[in-house]
Formats: structure tokens, C-alpha cells, sequence
């Protein structure tokens, strides 16, 4: 028997990172500034521990796009699996070489090239879409913040949004 009503609990879930963070805030700050010697140095970590929680947690809000698309995403060891209804298939996170947001696609697309296969297609609102945060925050090098923006933009074009041997020149001569 439940008591939350099952769309709070789908919004609180949402949220639950937030909350956290905020709930850590209240009880570090109220330590810090309501009490002395260990208890307030330990009320200033808990801020801290906060404020980080609170950070990740708005990147992880932003990459949240909703679920109901197609198909669904499975992160386990190191290997991203997504079973679509037409397509489908597995990719090595440690073999990844490049990693595109194509925008003309109807939802807009993961695409997730590795060597020797054909690029593994996840549509950005696929159930469980969101353990692929935490496996792309394990590519090296990779700008979390340039990420959430190019997936909030529009387009109709594809971006390439990580890649592990850089195909273009980095510097680019005029003469």
C-alpha cells in the first residue's frame, strides 16, 4: 500500500538530488552557525557536501529529458546496451571512440561510434536514459557543462560532443 500518489513520487524522484542537497544545507548550516568547535566544523563540511551534491544533481536534472521514447538503455560494467524496437545493440565504453548528438533525427540521438561497428543510435528520451550520465562522465576529457548545452539546443544537424583521437586539426592557419 503506497501513500504518495504516483505522480508526486515520479516528480519527488526528479527532484531527488535537489532535496538531498537541500536537506544537507539546512542541517550544515544550522550546525555551523548554531553550534561551536567540533559540531560547527562538521556543519561546514556538511554545507560543503551539500552545495557539491546540489551542483551535480542540477547537471543530472538537465540531462533528465523525460522518458516514454523508444526503447531501453542498460548500463552494466562498462557496457552500454540499448534494446529498441527496429535497432539495437552494445558498446564498450572503453572502446568508444566518439560520441554525437544528431539532432535531425525524430527524437534527437546518442550516436556511439566504436571500430569495426556501425554507430549504436539511443534516442535521448529512451527508458532509463539517465544511466548514461554517469557513463559518459567517464570518458576523459569530456565538458559536462558543453554536453548539456548542445543537448538543449535545436538543430538539425549532428554535433560531435566527445571524441578520443581529435579528427581535426587543432589549429587552424589562416596563411
Amino acid at each position: 500500500m503506497t501513500f504518495i500518489r504516483p505522480e508526486a513520487r515520479v516528480a519527488l524522484w526528479r527532484w531527488r538530488e535537489m532535496l538531498a542537497a537541500t536537506l544537507l544545507i539546512i542541517l550544515g548550516l544550522s550546525w555551523a552557525l548554531g553550534a561551536y568547535g567540533i559540531q560547527a566544523l562538521a556543519g561546514w563540511g556538511i554545507l560543503g557536501l551539500g552545495v557539491v551534491i546540489a551542483v551535480i544533481g542540477a547537471q543530472r536534472m538537465r540531462f533528465r529529458l523525460g522518458g516514454g521514447g523508444p526503447g531501453i538503455v542498460q548500463v552494466d560494467e562498462g557496457q552500454i546496451a540499448y534494446f529498441g524496437p527496429l535497432t539495437g545493440g552494445a558498446v564498450a565504453v572503453s572502446e568508444l571512440e566518439r560520441l554525437t548528438l544528431d539532432h535531425a533525427a525524430r527524437p534527437p540521438h546518442w550516436l556511439l561510434d566504436q571500430p569495426g561497428q556501425a554507430a549504436l543510435a539511443i534516442p535521448v528520451n529512451a527508458t532509463n536514459t539517465d544511466a548514461l550520465f554517469d557513463a559518459f562522465a567517464t570518458l576523459p576529457g569530456l565538458r559536462m557543462e558543453r554536453m548539456l548545452a548542445e543537448l538543449h539546443k535545436s538543430g538539425v544537424h549532428q554535433v560531435v560532443i566527445w571524441e578520443r583521437a581529435p579528427t581535426r586539426p587543432t589549429l587552424h592557419r589562416l596563411h
